[in-house]
């Protein structure tokens, strides 16, 4: 395949639930679980991605699977750098690109070791120049914000493991809150529900399928019911059983108050000039977590403050990376801190 230098650029988002990458001129060409398998004998990747995912609980004793992002920040330093290299090497192979240019997309909360890690893996992969944005003011750029301009806008990214909130004017983040409470913390929840009001024991990957099908922030205008299989607790037998919206609010209600909460505090600490601002632009909701249904409700409900989910909430940051590689001259001040390493 013949591609021009422009397609050299890439853009990833490194989630704790899913890897996103963007290519220049191509969009997003790659949306897998950020887990990988590896062989413990040999030390060597059997599977990434989806193939990866669906190992997780079932592996024989030789095969680990594991998700090597926790909370938004690397978990496992050795598995990240095996997932980020293979990956970034299989779609180089498959565009047949080499020598890229990458922005990656990192939490506000890493620390340097970890941007080190990020940076390493990325060039070990074959990359010649590595970028990392936080991933509110990516959001934000992906979300169709000006964030060069001296307004102030309020970007809330609920992800797999961190929700962010950010308060971003003048290409910078004012006021960042970050909490490690976000979709991993919803699906535990459901988990517990489940195990103790009804008696039984089913695994993350169910919790998900219940929080993404019938999960709510506010009561639905009719309730809605999923049929989920587990262990009965009591006999120790599969079971199948019905679940419905207004179980999985009561489970999950814990957790969104936390997530509420943290932007209200955001909100107590933003400027006076600036909240004004959010007042009038409202507050952008990015990440998956904006598709739980009915939470743009709940959290203008309890901030007082418009709520707008973003299109495509799960793609924001990846797009601002992509958005950023595009305009990397006007936003290289934001970039600055990623270090560039050739």
């Amino acid at each position: 395949m013949n591609f021009s230098l422009s397609s050299r650029d890439m853009g990833i988002d490194l989630g704790t639930a899913n890897i996103l990458i963007t290519l220049r001129g191509k969009g997003i060409i790659l949306n897998e679980p950020s887990v990988v398998a590896i062989d413990k004998e040999t030390n060597k990747i059997i599977a990434t991605g989806r193939e990866a995912k669906e190992m997780l609980g079932r592996t024989p004793d030789k095969i680990k699977a594991i998700r090597p992002l926790k909370d938004g920040v690397i978990a496992d330093f050795t598995a990240t750098q095996m997932l980020l290299k293979n990956i970034v090497q299989k779609v180089c192979h498959r565009y047949g690109i080499g020598k890229l240019r990458v922005v990656v997309g990192v939490p506000s909360g890493i620390t340097e070791v970890e941007e080190r890690a990020v940076e390493e893996s990325i060039l070990q992969a074959g990359a010649r120049e590595v970028y990392l944005i936080e991933e509110p003011i990516a959001a934000a750029i992906g979300a169709g914000l000006e964030i060069a301009e001296p307004n102030g806008n309020i970007v809330v990214d609920i992800g797999g493991g961190t929700t962010e909130v950010a308060v971003i004017s003048l290409g910078g983040i004012v006021v960042c809150d970050s909490l490690r409470i976000a979709g991993d913390e919803l699906d535990e929840a459901i988990i517990n529900y489940v195990k103790k009001e009804m008696n039984l024991a089913i695994g993350q990957t169910t919790a998900e399928e219940i929080k993404i099908n019938i999960g709510c922030a506010l009561p639905l205008v009719s309730t809605e019911t999923m049929e989920i299989r587990g262990r009965d607790l009591n006999t120790g037998l599969p079971k199948i059983t019905q679940i419905d919206s207004e179980q999985v609010r009561e489970a999950m209600a814990e957790p969104i108050a936390s997530i509420v909460d943290v932007i209200k505090m955001a909100l107590e600490k933003t400027p006076p000039e600036l909240s004004s601002d959010v007042m009038e632009r409202g507050i952008i909701l990015t990440g998956g977590g904006a598709l739980i249904k009915n939470i743009d409700k709940l959290i203008s409900q309890k901030t007082g403050i418009p709520v707008y989910i973003t299109d495509s909430p799960l793609n924001a940051v990846v797009r601002g990376t992509g958005k950023a590689l595009e305009d990397i001259e006007k936003l290289k001040s934001i970039l600055a801190s990623s270090k560039k390493m050739k």
